[in-house]
């Protein structure tokens, strides 16, 4: 397919900076990044929760929703994910243009998908959050039945089982959720918000 080659940027009238003034806060990518069944869309949706009753504007982009309806025509091999990646960071790089804090709760299993979305935020924007859960412990949850058929071979390229999962190397937050509890995890990642004054 051809990319168009006809295209120029328009600015709007309304800026980013102008947004934050409007919610009197600024605005972020919260990345939650860990294996399945680690706790990512549980925190994130918990965070939200709490953003919301402070009156921030905020909205989660969960992996296994987006593959629903934008990411439906992508599969689980490398290259798939990979642009699952991609066009996941260009939603949330929008959302943070339009003055929100965005919490992206995907696996993202690769350190270089996951830094070339930082890369697409301003210093301070991006936010890597490690929700750290063993894998013996993620396999004892599997709220989903997902690791049981991995291991039965059912399920292709599963993170942690047949596919790697890559740590991050410097995440801004550290999240372990085998040894603290939700309201803990929530207090701690607003803590920082706070702390950065993005809130």
């Amino acid at each position: 397919m051809q990319k168009g080659s006809n295209l120029t940027w328009h600015q709007s009238a309304v800026t980013k900076e102008d947004r934050h003034l409007l919610n009197r806060h600024k605005s972020c990518v919260l990345w939650f990044t860990g294996l399945s069944g680690s706790g990512k869309s549980t925190l994130a949706n918990a965070v939200n929760l709490n953003l919301h009753q402070l009156g921030i504007r905020s909205y989660v982009l969960d992996g296994d929703n987006i593959r629903h309806g934008l990411n439906s025509d992508l599969s689980f091999g490398k290259e798939d994910r990979k642009e699952n990646i991609r066009r996941i960071g260009e939603v949330a790089k929008l959302f943070v243009d339009s003055g929100q804090i965005v919490l992206s709760a995907f696996i993202s299993p690769y350190r270089e998908d996951r830094e070339l979305v930082r890369s697409m935020f301003e210093p301070g924007e991006f936010m890597e959050i490690f929700v750290n859960c063993p894998l013996d412990v993620c396999e004892d949850r599997d709220p989903k039945g997902l690791y049981e058929k991995a291991r039965k071979g059912q399920i292709p390229d599963f993170t942690g089982i047949s596919s790697p999962y890559e740590t991050p190397d410097r995440p801004e937050i550290i999240i372990q959720t085998n040894t603290m509890t939700i309201d803990e995890s929530v207090h701690k990642i607003l803590s920082i918000l706070k702390e950065q004054k993005i809130l």
